[in-house]
């Protein structure tokens, strides 16, 4: 710990217990030698332990300061290698809970084996990646480890996590000698609070857009109770009443040191179905065009697609009053979660080598020692397992399905001899020269008929690398066939098509190496200080990096139509969808119900602003039945340059 911080001087006392005799000897003999006259070694039972009887009543200022009843209790208590060797650990943890303050931290590591089967119900262990042990492995260790009178029972974990309330929770191997030791961090708090409801009532509200919120903003003490006015809850609220009414801790998104994440259930089939994996590395979305047309004000209440974040972050510059990030794609929303945590806990050149070069070779003591703090479990879980290789290896942008088109670029320059000619379109300095590289080179690469019919084109790779649905695929290629060209309809023909209506002129509008990071991106996947997003900008990291810079921000991991179906009616005043209207199916219900809840969640002159892959959307008609009026701000048209 004094590797860490002084312990002399950060802890006013410090209690060492430990049942063995020769252990608190050779202990004592240490602090005497060091002179930390503050750290205290009890040879006790720690069933019996009572920090009072050794601290002694507590003055009215300590009191004050820590608030609550228990306000004399142990700010931070750790147990290392010691719950497996405890025979009699219910009341041993059952003491630690009362021995906690209500602010204080729990901290544990040991080994552990545990088969999924028995917390596969729980929604409150702070996720389970690589918790699962296989049934040799169980076997094996918890033979081996009863040799020495150690327990893995998993019933020791389980009544842990039971007792407290979960804020971090790691499953690892250690790696010795040939062989993999499971073993687990856990770090809690305490599962209840003096103020429980008061915040359960805040956090539902600020979910749900509720009058309970309004009149926070406004600091009315007087506001209308939320049954007064506005039944629905948050699926995060239910969750908590159905944990508490079991005596159950809550879902450890409750937990943690900023409320960003909204609670989701990581259970369900429509999570993961994504098998840990986001698809967008980066946003395609023009923030540029976004900033232009919304005109965002400081008191505007967004709802926007996640996707990459990197338009969330775009819109955070903007400082709106509140800004509700929705996916339904877990990963996604790690992902925003990593570069909101990076710019709470870290300098400019750290989050420029993270996102911009897209690789840090000290990507995971990063992690652990000041990301973590910023994190939810399961993002912080996601990325201790996923993020040593991804910026450590390739690159973030070469991670994520939009890999797959990175890769089949650099593949492509590499087989035809085009790399150099790649890196010159990158660093051209005119348009003119840039123009010229374009037509006699590159655009014969990546346009070509042959490629477009055997790769591009299909289905299949559309949705692992561009994330492109079926349905949006089947409106790209009617557009080809309603303007009179039917007879090359064939596959891949339509996609070819339309990959010429938004290439060439991008490659004849924008100066890539100077103002199109989008392309920058593709041709050499990571950012230049030259050309980059947004939020990738000194500037921006000023801003973004303020304490309070993502207090208005909460992360939905839902469908869009489940978040808005729960805000307060009138309450939205800009909804951002990107092109997710495009992957409805034009026979079914979809979308005039989610078209229905935005009309409801929206205040008078709220805006919808959408992108399609369609020249003429067929849910447009759709919008002006239920009560919008549409604006076309840009058509992908032949040699039109609508955004970068």
């Amino acid at each position: 710990m004094s590797n860490f911080l002084p312990v002399t001087e950060f802890f006013r006392s410090v209690y060492l217990v430990d049942f063995s005799p020769s252990l608190c000897e050779i202990a004592k003999a240490r602090f005497k030698r060091l002179g930390w006259k503050n750290v205290k070694v009890l040879c006790e039972d720690a069933r019996y332990f009572r920090l009072e009887e050794y601290e002694g009543p507590y003055d009215e200022k300590i009191k004050d300061a820590y608030g609550g009843d228990n306000a004399g209790g142990a700010d931070l208590i750790t147990m290392s290698y010691a719950l497996s060797m405890i025979p009699e650990f219910y009341p041993v943890i059952d003491s630690l809970a009362s021995l906690l303050s209500h602010n204080g931290i729990i901290a544990v590591v040991d080994f552990y084996v545990q088969n999924q089967n028995d917390y596969r119900s729980r929604n409150y262990t702070g996720g389970v990646i690589d918790r699962h042990c296989t049934w040799l492995s169980r076997t094996f260790w918890r033979t081996w480890f009863e040799l020495d009178r150690v327990n893995l029972d998993g019933a020791r974990r389980d009544y842990l996590e039971y007792r407290f309330g979960t804020k971090l929770t790691v499953n690892a191997r250690n790696h010795m000698w040939g062989v993999r030791i499971p073993y687990y961090i856990w770090i809690g708090c305490s599962k209840d609070s003096p103020s429980i409801e008061e915040q359960l009532a805040e956090l539902d509200a600020a979910a749900t857009e509720s009058p309970f919120l309004q009149a926070l903003d406004l600091q009315a003490k007087a506001g209308l109770k939320r049954s007064e006015s506005f039944e629905s809850h948050s699926k995060a609220y239910e969750s908590a009443i159905v944990n508490l009414a079991g005596n159950l801790p809550l879902p450890c998104f409750w937990y943690q040191n900023h409320h960003w994440r909204i609670y989701y259930d990581y259970q369900l089939q429509k999570h993961k179905q994504f098998n840990d994996e986001y698809i967008y590395a980066f946003t395609w979305e023009d923030s540029r065009v976004d900033a232009r047309i919304l005109k965002i004000q400081p008191d505007d209440v967004i709802l926007a697609l996640t996707s990459a974040g990197d338009n969330i972050l775009s819109f955070a510059l903007e400082k709106p009053k509140r800004i509700h990030a929705v996916d339904l794609n877990p990963a996604q929303n790690h992902l925003l979660e990593l570069k909101v945590a990076a710019f709470q806990s870290l300098g400019y050149s750290d989050v420029w080598k993270m996102f911009g070069d897209g690789k840090h070779e000290q990507f995971r003591s990063l992690l652990i020692d000041k990301l973590s703090p910023h994190m939810s479990s399961h993002a912080f879980q996601f990325w201790l397992s996923h993020g040593p290789n991804i910026f450590g290896g390739d690159g973030l942008f070469y991670s994520g399905g939009s890999r797959h088109a990175l890769k089949l670029a650099k593949w492509l320059f590499l087989l035809t001899g085009m790399r150099v000619e790649a890196k010159k379109l990158a660093e051209a300095q005119t348009l003119n020269e840039q123009k010229e590289i374009w037509n006699r080179s590159i655009r014969r690469v990546l346009l070509s008929r042959l490629l477009h019919s055997i790769i591009v084109g299909s289905e299949k790779w559309l949705w692992k690398a561009l994330g492109v649905p079926k349905q949006q695929r089947a409106m790209i290629e009617k557009d080809f066939v309603s303007q009179g060209d039917a007879e090359g309809s064939s596959e891949g023909h339509a996609i070819w098509e339309y990959a010429v209506n938004t290439l060439d002129p991008v490659a004849h509008s924008t100066l890539i190496g100077e103002d199109n990071h989008y392309y920058l991106l593709c041709l050499q996947a990571k950012y230049s200080r030259r050309c980059h997003a947004d939020y990738l900008k000194p500037s921006s990291h000023v801003k973004l990096s303020q304490p309070n810079a993502f207090d208005g921000l909460r992360i939905h991991t839902d469908e869009i139509n489940e978040v808005i179906a729960r805000m307060s009616p009138g309450t939205l005043t800009i909804a951002v969808v990107m092109d997710s209207m495009d992957w409805f199916n034009p026979d079914g219900s979809e979308a005039e119900t989610q078209i229905r809840a935005l009309n409801k969640a929206l205040a008078p002159r709220g805006r919808v602003m959408l992108r399609s892959a369609g020249l003429k959307p067929w849910y447009i008609e759709k919008f002006q039945e239920l009560g919008f009026h549409p604006k076309c701000h840009g058509s992908r048209l032949p040699g039109s340059c609508i955004d970068r």
